[in-house]
């Protein structure tokens, strides 16, 4: 009876520490990323826009973390169920190229869309995947986390 628990036991552990992986381990490098992107005062066309984009490639305080490449916020072009603007921040840095001076920029009249500068690969970030459209890339842009409270605009790792 003891041996069949800790069988069950040991089957329980080994599922839990293998069962939900998430380690996509992208070519961009992890930087410290912290951002706070006050909406309603700062950015007030950016809060109820769909398909718009704020890029920060460089700080605007000194307690801004902006990851390898700079970050690209996004206004999705879907909403919540709640009829909300989703917000998107994705790395700068082209995954293809991996290197921090090397950017992707929205494509104009694109819908939801980024281009890389040097390789061409577009990026859909509309949607909040940043996956690969066209050109030589296959990985997805590197993410960060968004967080809506009030109007403050969270962007963290």
């Amino acid at each position: 009876m003891f041996a069949k628990t800790k069988t069950y036991l040991l089957l329980f552990v080994a599922t839990f520490l293998c069962g939900c992986d998430d380690s996509y381990v992208s070519s961009i490098p992890s930087y410290p990323v912290s951002l706070q992107l006050y909406l309603t005062s700062t950015y007030p066309n950016f809060k109820y826009s769909t398909n718009q984009f704020l890029l920060f490639e460089k700080r605007i305080n000194e307690t801004d973390r902006i990851g390898y490449g700079g970050i690209l916020v996004c206004s999705g072009v879907d909403f919540d169920d709640s009829g909300n603007t989703i917000y998107y921040a994705f790395d700068m840095a082209c995954p293809y190229e991996a290197k921090k001076d090397v950017r992707v920029y929205p494509v104009k009249d694109g819908l939801g869309q980024v281009k890389c500068e040097k390789c061409g690969s577009v990026y859909n970030v509309g949607y909040g995947r940043g996956d690969p459209a066209s050109g030589p890339a296959t990985e997805i842009l590197k993410q960060y986390k968004t967080s809506l409270s009030g109007d403050v605009l969270y962007i963290y790792p």
